[in-house]
C-alpha cells in the first residue's frame, strides 16, 4: 500500500481554520502542522521492505539474510516451526533449507524481538511467501499467539491439517511452544538429578 500526502491536506486545514480573528499566516502555519502529522501517522508504522541473500538456516522459521554485506537474523512472522529436537523439527529446517538457501529473498520487516531478530515476511521467487508456504506444507504451526487476525494463516493450517501434510500426520502434533515450556523443566530436573546421581557414587566409591 502505497500512501501519499498531497496538497489536499493544506487545502482542508486551511478550510477548516478559517474562523474568525485568525490571519492567513497563520493559517498556514496551522495548515502546514497538520500536514506534518497526518505524514507521521500514516508512516511510523508502515513495514518496511528489504532485498539480501539468504546464507544461514537455523531452523525452519529463523534464517540468516545478507543485506549489503551485513546479516540480519529473521524470525518468520506469525509462524512457529518444531524446535530441531522435537519431531519433525530437522525435517522443517530442511524444507526451509531447500527453498531458499542460496537465493535471494525480499524481507518485509514488521518488528524487533527480544533476542534482537527482525520479524518479517519473506518473500522468494518475486511471489511465494516462505510464511505461508510452510503453513500450507505443514512444516510449521501457525502462531496464533502473535498473529491472531491472520486469517490466512489460520485457514492454510486448517486445509494442511484436514490434509494431514507434515507434522499433521502424527494423531497428537505438540505445538512447539508447548514443547519448549515442558522441554525446560524436564532438562533442569534431568539436569539436577544426574548431578545428585554423580554425587552419590562418588560418596561410595
Amino acid at each position: 500500500m502505497k500512501i501519499s500526502i498531497t496538497g489536499d491536506s493544506r487545502t482542508f486545514a486551511g478550510k477548516f481554520f478559517q474562523l474568525p480573528g485568525i490571519k492567513s499566516s497563520e493559517v498556514v502555519k496551522i495548515s502546514t502542522k497538520v500536514t506534518a502529522v497526518f505524514a507521521m501517522l500514516f508512516f511510523t508504522n508502515v513495514a518496511s521492505a528489504d532485498s539480501g541473500k539468504v546464507v544461514g538456516v537455523s531452523d525452519g522459521d529463523t534464517i540468516t539474510v545478507m543485506h549489503s554485506g551485513i546479516p540480519e537474523r529473521i524470525r518468520l512472522f506469525g509462524i512457529d516451526c518444531p524446535e530441531k529436537n522435537q519431531a519433525f523439527g530437522e525435517r522443517a529446517k530442511k524444507e526451509t533449507s531447500n527453498l531458499v538457501f542460496g537465493k535471494t529473498v525480499q524481507v518485509t520487516s514488521f518488528s524487533k524481538d527480544k533476542y534482537g531478530r527482525t520479524i518479517g515476511e519473506v518473500l522468494f521467487e518475486n511471489t511465494q511467501s516462505l510464511n505461508k508456504l510452510l503453513v500450507s506444507n505443514g512444516y510449521c504451526w501457525w502462531y496464533e499467539k502473535y498473529a491472531p487476525k491472520n486469517a490466512e494463516l489460520n485457514h492454510l493450517q486448517q486445509q494442511a491439517r484436514a490434509k494431514k501434510l507434515g507434522l499433521w500426520h502424527d494423531k497428537n502434533p505438540i505445538p512447539p511452544w508447548e514443547f519448549r515450556a515442558g522441554s525446560t523443566g524436564w532438562q533442569k530436573n534431568f539436569i539436577w538429578d544426574s548431578n545428585r546421581l554423580i554425587r552419590a557414587v562418588k560418596v561410595y566409591m
